[in-house]
């Protein structure tokens, strides 16, 4: 592990500042404790391992979406994990297995085919099945989970009357960066359509997109609501998985200038980064992430696109307002970008992963990773 200061970081760069880190996990913990319910971290929007011994300390436990995240709970973060997928494959359920404490099945059907095995495991592992209800805010397609015809999680007619034996716990999955109000609507709806159900299990597991941390997100009514539920449904434990509320605003990406192009009077700045590679929700959402030196427009102001480095003809965004122009080799800081960016990049193009580093709460910066040429190498063959 290396020790740098900021100005000898090398580009690109993921940088998480403990301190914000700490800010969102005490609140997190807060909401846990007095709502009275379980929240766990869900690695698919936040992995980074080397972070795991400050998570311990607020919340140490955490959910899974395949083998190797399950995995990670188990050795990196000390815990069985909370296991759902939308299939499990004969090959690999063992070892799930053996890193659940919590088996979640996507339908019946695949619980049928490894209820035997559940069973015969040395260890207890409770069992859930997903429910969709039909029914969210989402807007965008992509990630709404209960759009017509989506393949995640059993809807209520085609539940039988009684669960199976084993099935102790339901879970459901409706948000996505979502507020408290989007949740008390969902429940609304779950209540409604699985009533039948809810008194049969012994938890129910309201998934992801909590997001909690966010400037304005009305904790109280979250807490209220939570609270409400279980008055409702005493028996029932209360599991959340956010994952984005985790590490929202806890980090940037520090990115060099490399290039300045013009064409039909648009000025494109090239960067050492690539939206496609390194921050790909911004064209899946999409969405236009903060630039911090970037100023609102005027008529006194320079105005850019910002392009990656990859290929890809779409590999950018515009449009971007400064109050300078821009030149070769200046530090463009993207804002908020730990979630859902560490975990989704790609080797595409063989485009050099951005290393990764940690501002401690005493002021020193740490390194923690920095790829090269062999990670891509080995990904490839």
């Amino acid at each position: 592990m290396k020790h740098l200061t900021m100005n000898t970081l090398p580009s690109p760069c993921y940088v998480l500042e403990e301190d914000l880190l700490r800010r969102n996990l005490s609140l997190i913990r807060s909401v846990k404790e007095r709502a009275g319910v379980d929240i766990i971290l869900a690695f698919k929007a936040f992995a980074l391992w080397e972070a795991f011994p400050i998570v311990r300390e607020y919340i140490p436990t955490s959910t899974a979406s395949s083998i190797h995240e399950a995995r990670l709970a188990y050795e990196e973060l000390g815990c069985l994990a909370h296991t759902y997928s939308p299939a499990y494959t004969d090959g690999s359920f063992d070892e799930i297995l053996r890193y659940s404490s919590h088996i979640t099945f996507n339908s019946l059907s695949q619980y049928a085919h490894f209820e035997g095995r559940v069973k015969a495991y040395e260890r207890n592992i409770s069992c859930g099945v997903r429910i969709n209800p039909e029914f969210s805010d989402v807007e965008t397609d992509l990630y709404n989970p209960c759009a017509p015809g989506s393949r995640l999680g059993v809807v209520a007619d085609r539940l039988p009357e009684r669960l199976p034996d084993g099935i102790e716990g339901l879970h459901f999955h409706t948000l996505c960066e979502s507020s408290s109000y989007d949740l008390e609507r969902t429940l609304r709806v779950v209540e409604e359509r699985f009533a039948p159900w809810l008194s049969q299990v012994k938890w129910i597991n309201m998934g992801g997109g909590h997001l909690m941390t966010r400037a304005g997100y009305d904790v109280e009514h979250l807490i209220t609501t939570l609270q409400s539920f279980r008055n409702r449904h005493p028996h029932l434990q209360v599991i959340l998985e956010p994952g984005s509320a985790f590490a929202w605003q806890t980090g940037t990406l520090v990115s060099t200038i490399v290039d300045i192009v013009e064409n039909h009077g648009i000025r494109t700045a090239i960067l050492d980064t690539s939206f496609a590679c390194h921050m790909p929700d911004c064209l899946e959402m999409p969405y236009k992430p903060v630039i911090r030196s970037a100023v609102e427009p005027t008529t006194d102001t320079y105005r850019y696109r910002m392009g990656g480095n990859s290929c890809l003809s779409g590999d950018y965004i515009a449009d971007w307002d400064f109050n300078h122009e821009l030149q070769i080799g200046e530090k463009i800081i993207f804002e908020d970008m730990i979630h859902y960016t560490i975990v989704k990049t790609t080797m595409f193009n063989g485009v050099p992963h951005p290393s990764i580093a940690c501002v401690r709460s005493d002021g020193s910066v740490e390194l923690w990773k920095e790829f090269t040429y062999d990670d891509y190498r080995n990904r490839m063959g």
